[in-house]
């Protein structure tokens, strides 16, 4: 499956509310002849390529509105040299990301190109990083980037303005990765290089349909520039007066694994009003046990990492870091939901670093400067949920138990007989009125009551 190759001001018109778009006046360079490089022929394969484009470089660079919302826009023109990069391109690139910040607008890019321009040579590709130094920048202002990868989406635009953005959206059946078509080893997997590949890899957070990308992107925009909370998340109701709590730690362990019992995506669905959800470690790993991403609550922009009673993988807490981190920058609260048996143990975890992957989560709740709110919904097995708790802002439900290793395990340890297991549950005092004595917890809540989420969910 291919997706339909648009020039950059059609991609433009079919993203942007009809009428709104407004084209930024493009830096003036003076180049010698046939460029830096006196390649000959050079200026001939430019006037070229004005004359079947209508443009004038590569790019096209602008603002308009999304759903209402405005943003400084890049589109790229694949018919322009392959929508490659050069000393021009660069100076558009950079004065649209100086737009942004001057203006505090969230960054938009369509791409569509084959790389750098092979006819300036290094002049053209150091061009990758001044796109870099303006990411960099664009981030320390606190403004996001959200790149949409049309066909192709290769080198190091694919490197810089796609990979290097917040949130990655691709079209069906695009093709993405740093090897373009012509330069890839001849057995290299085909599907490896596109939009669907890298989604499944952890490098692209959704492939968006091009009928649903206006309202996925007016999503995103809407939530990004949703007011931020000044303090923590309201953890959903306090316990109700008819919930029993469990009575010894063994039943909280066995509550805990009930199958029936709520997990994340009912929580999340009750207590989001919009959620959008962000996939991949941009490591190469995706993990199914690990829903993250953002949302609105009652008008506000809030994150969440929730953990869906699985053990987690490697990829999950980096993912879990990488949204954390994400919300930091943008100044938006944090709330992670808590469910794991542990984190996973086997070979294959550690080949892809569990223990780095834990130490770098909580590093990164450490560190945060926005507030975070913890919710345990089920097991909390050990370091592998502990990660994701939030010191002195953790709450608990009736469901739940959280305990230093799992009691089986803890009598294995201790030499008891399996038999003992229930008795060494109760000395872990893992209940959740347990946690609560014990100062893990600030209190115990109830299950929010469910609702039914808003759309679009790419």
């Amino acid at each position: 499956m291919t997706t339909t190759r648009l020039s950059a001001r059609a991609a433009l018109a079919s993203v942007t509310d009809p009428g709104s778009f407004a084209e930024l006046p493009a830096p003036r360079r003076q180049s010698p002849a046939d460029g830096p490089l006196g390649w000959t022929g050079y200026d001939d394969s430019r006037d070229r390529a004005r004359d079947r484009t209508g443009e004038q470089e590569s790019v096209v660079i602008g603002t308009a509105l999304i759903g209402g919302r405005e943003a400084t826009l890049i589109s790229f023109e694949f018919g322009f040299l392959g929508g490659s990069l050069g000393e021009r391109t660069g100076d558009r690139l950079e004065a649209a990301y100086t737009h942004a910040r001057e203006h505090r607008l969230p960054l938009v890019s369509l791409i569509a190109t084959g790389g750098s321009r092979m006819q300036e040579g290094m002049p053209a590709l150091t061009q990758l990083q001044r796109v870099a130094r303006q990411c960099v920048l664009t981030r320390a202002a606190g403004l996001p980037q959200i790149a949409v990868l049309r066909d192709p989406a290769t080198g190091g635009g694919w490197a810089t303005l796609g990979a290097g953005a917040d949130v990655v959206l691709a079209l069906p059946g695009a093709q993405v990765g740093f090897a373009g078509s012509r330069v890839r080893p001849p057995d290299a997997d085909p599907a490896a290089y596109t939009a669907e590949g890298q989604c499944a890899a952890g490098h692209v957070d959704a492939v968006v349909a091009a009928a649903e990308l206006p309202a996925t992107l007016a999503a995103w925009l809407r939530v990004l520039a949703a007011p931020r909370s000044a303090g923590h998340v309201a953890p959903p109701a306090a316990l109700a007066a008819d919930v029993e709590l469990p009575p010894t730690g063994w039943h909280a362990v066995r509550r805990a694994r009930r199958p029936e019992r709520p997990r994340a995506p009912q929580y999340l669905d009750a207590y989001f009003d919009l959620r959008l959800p962000l996939s991949g470690d941009r490591a190469g790993g995706t993990d199914p046990g690990m829903l993250c991403g953002f949302g609105l609550r009652e008008g506000q922009a809030v994150a969440y990492a929730a953990q869906c009673g699985t053990a987690t993988r490697p990829a999950g807490y980096r993912t879990a870091a990488r949204v954390i981190r994400l919300a930091d920058r943008l100044g938006i609260p944090v709330l992670t939901l808590v469910d794991t048996p542990g984190a996973a143990n086997d070979a294959a975890a550690e080949h892809a670093g569990a223990g780095a992957a834990i130490a770098d989560t909580f590093v990164a709740l450490a560190s945060v400067t926005v507030p975070v709110t913890t919710l345990l919904i089920g097991e909390g097995g050990s370091g592998g949920a502990l990660a994701l708790a939030a010191p002195g802002h953790t709450w608990v439900t009736p469901d739940s138990y959280f305990s230093v290793i799992a009691p089986e395990l803890a009598a294995a340890i201790l030499k008891r007989p399996p038999e003992a297991a229930p008795a060494t549950a109760d000395q872990l005092r893992i209940r959740p009125q347990d946690l609560v004595s014990l100062g893990v917890a600030r209190g115990i809540v109830s299950p929010p009551t469910p609702k039914t989420p808003e759309e679009p969910k790419p």
